[in-house]
């Protein structure tokens, strides 16, 4: 697993930055204005947004510089939109760069790291395609208190111990449901994804299973705060995420929840049509 830069740096590759948002309005202005800075410093090519809001995040986001897709207008012929997989899965449709970068919209922090900290292993490493981000999650309490660690509540008690009993290769990675992810995207396209909260850590076991650890790394991040959800969100949280790591150990023929198909798949099935 490469934890740092470790070879020459390749040839730059086209970058696309996108953010899934569904009721984003409070964040969304300044994650885009950070991501527009690096566009307009040639760090990347492209920022998208994938909107299906009532809040007016969509036109927050325009005004701040981002190229904004509705995310129900995107591939209709999928039926109703449903989760923040099926947003990160439409979105292959409209971006053009040869990385895919995803990031979170409700950081209330944002800083160019979030971006430059996951790009920076792919472009240093021709052997790097998946690239997770590795961060510091603090806990905000009662009364605004907060600690320096916590606020992965789902990771630390789900995520990361199913992992390690089920996927021990997958133990090292720090935030296997972090939302923030660089992704050749050649590799990103034969993955499938889940529609639900299980997309992060299901793109995470199939990438290591299609490449192996040496395409896997993990960007250092700093600081990353966002909001905390509640205890019953975070209980269905856990199912999915539980389901889609137990499906994978169990292998092929495990009942698993809806997927989006790769969308290289597709690609195929059109030009044999």
């Amino acid at each position: 697993m490469h934890e740092a830069l470790r070879t020459p740096s390749r040839p730059r590759r086209t970058v696309s930055v996108c953010l899934p948002a569904r009721d984003e309005a409070p964040t969304i202005t300044a994650m885009v204005r950070m991501c527009v800075d690096l566009r307009d410093a040639g760090v990347v090519d492209e920022v998208v947004v994938v909107d299906e809001s009532s809040d007016g995040t969509a036109s927050l986001a325009a005004r701040a510089g981002a190229r904004v897709h509705r995310q129900s207008e995107l591939m209709p012929e999928y039926g109703p939109v449903a989760g923040k997989g099926d947003a990160m899965w439409r979105a292959l449709s409209v971006l053009a760069g040869d990385i895919v970068v995803f990031v979170d919209a409700d950081t209330t922090d944002p800083a160019p790291r979030l971006v430059t900290g996951l790009l920076a292993p792919m472009q240093h490493d021709a052997r790097v395609r998946f690239v997770k981000g590795r961060y510091r999650r603090p806990f905000t309490g009662a009364g605004g208190h907060v600690t320096p660690h916590g606020g992965g509540r789902v990771t630390e008690l789900t995520a990361r111990p199913l992992l390690r009993r089920c996927f021990p290769e997958l133990a090292a990675i720090r935030q296997p449901l972090a939302g923030e992810i660089a992704v050749d995207r050649d590799l990103l396209c034969a993955l499938p994804f889940h529609l639900d909260y299980a997309v992060d850590v299901g793109l995470l076991i199939d990438a290591w299973r299609t490449c192996g650890a040496d395409a896997l790394a993990q960007g250092d991040l700093g600081v990353r705060r966002n909001r905390h959800q509640p205890l019953d969100a975070l209980h269905v949280m856990a199912c999915a995420v539980t389901d889609a790591i137990l499906d994978r150990a169990a292998g092929e023929g495990a009942a698993a929840a809806p997927m989006r198909p790769p969308m290289a798949a597709l690609a195929t099935a059109e030009v044999a049509a």
